[in-house]
């Protein structure tokens, strides 16, 4: 994934799908399948990319769309806890999500990328688990050369939803791993999953 240093993007979040004339993407229910919250929970030994430290924000993308977490100012390990809500209409799409520092007079700095299938969640998603008690485990992802989990991904249940935690590392810098949380929004005439 070869992508150049930029500006800090101006890209909204957004929890429902766009139905502005002037949304990035045309969606239509006739193909969206739902839509997917991705918690970006924290960093954890991101690289240093100023004087000792870092400004940190991740921008996420799928297809056309982008979305971005606010900027912790310097911190390597810094805690967003913030929800980013993809449109999904095509599940081969990867998600992929990319770390920079904010530089005030100058273009930003990447501080690494990672991307991740959501098949094996959407798998579980199909299975339609109801009732089962909070922590039951669906299946594991395993870390392989294809992906770029740190550790074992878990796909379980949590208050009657579908969940898969994820510790993400970081590819083309140094150090530094993503942790985030995915959970799936079903929207009454979507296609189903």
């Amino acid at each position: 994934m070869e992508e150049s240093s930029h500006q800090s993007p101006t890209y909204s979040n957004f929890s429902s799908p766009p139905s502005s004339p002037s949304s990035q993407t045309p969606f239509s229910m006739d193909n969206l399948l739902g839509l997917l919250r991705i918690k970006v929970i924290r960093g954890m030994n991101l690289a240093i990319r100023d004087v000792l430290t870092s400004d940190p924000y991740v921008v996420v993308k799928m297809g056309k769309q982008k979305l971005k977490t606010r900027v912790i100012k310097k911190d390597v390990n810094p805690e967003w806890n913030e929800d980013l809500t993809l449109c999904v209409q095509d599940p081969n799409l990867p998600v992929k999500l990319t770390v920079y520092d904010k530089d005030t007079f100058s273009l930003d700095d990447k501080m690494g990328y990672a991307e991740f299938d959501i098949k094996p969640f959407l798998e579980a998603v199909k299975m339609h688990l109801v009732g089962l008690p909070n922590g039951t485990i669906v299946t594991k992802v395993t870390p392989g050369r294809k992906n770029c989990l740190s550790e074992e991904s878990i796909i379980m249940v949590e208050d009657n939803k579908v969940v898969q935690n994820m510790i993400l590392r970081l590819r083309d810098v140094e150090c530094g791993e993503i942790e985030l949380q995915l959970q799936w929004i079903d929207l009454p005439g979507a296609k189903r999953v």
